[in-house]
């Protein structure tokens, strides 16, 4: 180290201390197969012996990989494990944290175009990419974001600019009750009470009820409020369920409401040709959120959203500082800040860049036509067990089920149930909470489950349900 510039390491000390990390990345990603699905147990009693005071002094390089390897990453949910088939997975593609490494230690800022062209090029090619998945038309735009919840702020920040007046507290916007909660929250965080809030109904498959929308946008406009914007689901997290999207996009169109898409779990399952008949009408919305961190297998904390019209996006968030430089004009060139919340970014479109180009688009629907198979394996083998309901059928990759046994309460005996399957830690389920009913889901979502984790499942719910009767 040189005592004069100790925050520069040398050629050999910077090799020295990625061939470390490395060697522990390298075997924490080999043990994933066999790593419990979730190991929590005493993780906050011993997070709590962590808090410390800020350090004088530098600690031994391979103490701290050892720690972190050795102790705090095992203490968590295996979330890039084959095993994890909660909330809804984020695989964690080994390329993208190369592709992080790369875009850390160059440090090229990218919220402006001036600043690095080439790059701020690379990611809007992603951006580009995106939107002809979802079958948006040229002229839309995006940016990437750290998730579903930014992206949905954005997108209802970008609605209300575009369709309501400065005095906007009269706008009133609609949502299933099985949407994603950062919708609800995204819309407060963007300025409207949670009363202007509406739930609608859903049907019996997990579906908002047209009849029931309808209703409530005529009931607001006679009561003097303004209906701006309704939102779809292309993939619910409770069932996976997918709003009737071309439905939402005529009622849009016939009321003159903004249709916003929740698709950051099910948008990209329109690679394949079972997602594209089941996400029909996705392509008409004005706005659509993705998580690339879900269905295409990234690291968390890459999100998207997409707007079919480029230049409300630049609408809602255009401004300006003398210290800042001139902005681009041209419809190929994009300044970042333009068209977002956020001045300072990190170049993540590398993140995403890297593995869509290393392989190419073919590998990603594959995968997906592999989840699809998957789940309705494993739905049938679901089924097949005594005493087993389906409560949610998968539209995509999401199942939802319960077990029903004569004369025990259906909740206790399902928590119950959860609690066996979890005990054994090779795979991870979550519930849910339908029509009052508990419920146990399963989301297969990762690159890395495979039919062997399936059976495993399978093998762990029949245990599970005997040891119960």
């Amino acid at each position: 180290m040189n005592e004069a510039r100790p925050l520069e390491p040398s050629a050999d000390e910077m090799r020295t201390l990625v061939d470390a990390a490395m060697r522990r990345i390298v075997a924490h990603i080999e043990s994933l197969p066999s790593q419990p699905a979730m190991n929590v147990d005493g993780a906050t009693d011993y997070a709590r012996t962590l808090i410390e005071p800020l350090p004088s002094h530098g600690s031994d390089y391979e103490k701290l990989l050892d720690f972190l390897f050795d102790e705090a990453i095992p203490r968590s949910f295996t979330a890039a494990g084959p095993g994890y088939l909660a909330y809804v997975p984020g695989g964690g593609l080994f390329h993208s944290a190369i592709a992080d490494l790369i875009a850390d230690a160059v440090n090229r800022y990218v919220g402006v175009c001036a600043a690095a062209p080439a790059l701020v090029q690379l990611e809007t090619n992603v951006i580009r990419w995106f939107a002809e998945i979802a079958g948006y038309p040229r002229g839309a735009s995006g940016v990437l974001t750290s998730g579903g919840s930014l992206a949905n702020f954005t997108a209802i920040v970008t609605a209300r600019k575009a369709l309501l007046p400065d005095d906007f507290l009269r706008g009133t916007l609609y949502c299933s009750q099985q949407v994603h909660h950062s919708f609800q929250k995204a819309a407060n965080l963007a300025g409207f009470p949670y009363g202007n809030i509406r739930e609608v109904p859903v049907d019996a498959e997990f579906r908002i009820r047209i009849d029931a929308l309808e209703e409530a946008i005529a009931r607001d406009r006679a009561a003097g409020w303004t209906p701006f914007l309704v939102a779809g689901s292309a993939g619910t997290t409770p069932t996976g369920a997918v709003d009737d999207l071309e439905a939402l996009a005529r009622v849009a169109k016939r009321e003159s409401l903004w249709f916003h898409v929740d698709g950051a779990y099910g948008a990209f399952f329109r690679l394949t040709d079972r997602g594209r008949e089941t996400l029909r009408g996705l392509e008409q919305s004005d706005s659509l959120i993705l998580d690339p961190h879900k269905t295409l297998f990234l690291p968390f904390g890459t999100g998207a959203l997409l707007v079919r019209d480029a230049h409300a996006l630049r609408r809602a968030h255009s401004s300006h500082a003398d210290y800042l430089p001139d902005m681009q004009q041209e419809d190929e060139l994009v300044d970042f800040c333009e068209i977002s919340p956020e001045l300072s970014r990190d170049f993540r479109g590398l993140r995403v860049w890297l593995p869509l180009k290393l392989f190419g688009i073919e590998v990603f629907r594959e995968q997906l036509d592999e989840k699809l198979d998957l789940t309705a394996y494993a739905v049938d083998g679901l089924r097949a067990i005594d005493g087993i309901e389906i409560v949610a059928e998968p539209q995509l990759t999401i199942a939802a089920f319960r077990l029903l046994v004569e004369g025990r309460d259906p909740e206790e005996l399902n928590r119950e149930l959860l609690a066996r399957i979890n005990a054994k830690k090779r795979v991870m389920l979550t519930p849910a909470i339908l029509d009052g009913r508990f419920v146990i889901r399963i989301a297969i979502v990762s690159h890395r489950t495979h039919r062997d984790r399936v059976d495993m499942l399978l093998e762990d719910v029949r245990a599970a349900v005997e040891s119960l009767r």
